[in-house]
């Protein structure tokens, strides 16, 4: 039976808390090259665009080294691949969400600026892969977020209608990839961004996904 709407996840801080492990993976790589370690609070402010821009930041003009950039770069990739979900949880109300959205016969996917291998083994991991008809990281196109593309062409590839879809997220990244694309956006409270709420350009704001389903019903 072909599905009646589509809706669109960013990953990290929108369906999972992912800061912790995030944090833990950049402050092994800190400590190992002799640098200061980072806060949660900061950690959420780094994140969003993947894990060379989030390192970047974090660098700013203390490293200059490019060499040594992609170094730390690649160490922190492996570190938090081998303890991806130490302290990683869903988001309140994820779960309950999902049964309800695939109960009511909607698509969920996944669009993240996180590496597709890290993103599925994340999922799989926290149990939640199964709820997903498809997941696109950084690496599963030649292009991501904010790019249109990143999202409309997941929408094509699980046979969606982009007027029967919206994007959820938590940075100004995933409101530029929804307006791009033309797609309602709902952003959820305390995201991983730099930016304030209010500076975030969203339709609807959430602060976990308790009670979404009514949300959702005002769509379909």
């Amino acid at each position: 039976m072909k599905s009646i709407f589509t809706i669109l996840f960013d990953l990290d801080g929108t369906i999972v808390n992912t800061a912790p492990d995030l944090m833990a993976a950049h402050n092994y790589v800190m400590r190992k090259y002799g640098h200061s370690e980072k806060k949660l609070e900061d950690i959420k402010s780094l994140a969003g665009r993947g894990a060379w821009v989030m390192m970047q930041k974090s660098f700013k003009e203390e490293i200059k080294d490019e060499l040594i950039k992609k170094k730390m770069t690649k160490d922190f990739i492996d570190f938090y691949s081998k303890n991806i979900d130490r302290g990683s949880v869903p988001v309140n109300g994820a779960i309950d969400f999902f049964k309800w959205a695939k109960n009511k016969n909607i698509s969920l996917a996944v669009c993240t600026n996180k590496q597709e291998k890290l993103a599925t083994d994340l999922l799989q991991k926290l149990d939640m892969y199964s709820y997903f008809d498809f997941v696109a990281g950084s690496d599963t196109f030649s292009f991501n977020k904010p790019d249109p593309r990143h999202l409309t062409d997941v929408v094509e590839i699980i046979g969606g209608d982009l007027k029967k879809t919206i994007m959820v997220g938590d940075s100004e990244v995933d409101s530029m990839s929804a307006h791009n694309a033309k797609l309602p956006f709902i952003l959820v409270k305390d995201g991983y961004t730099e930016k304030s709420e209010k500076e975030i350009k969203h339709d609807k704001l959430i602060s976990d996904f308790i009670g979404f389903n009514r949300i959702i019903e005002k769509y379909l």
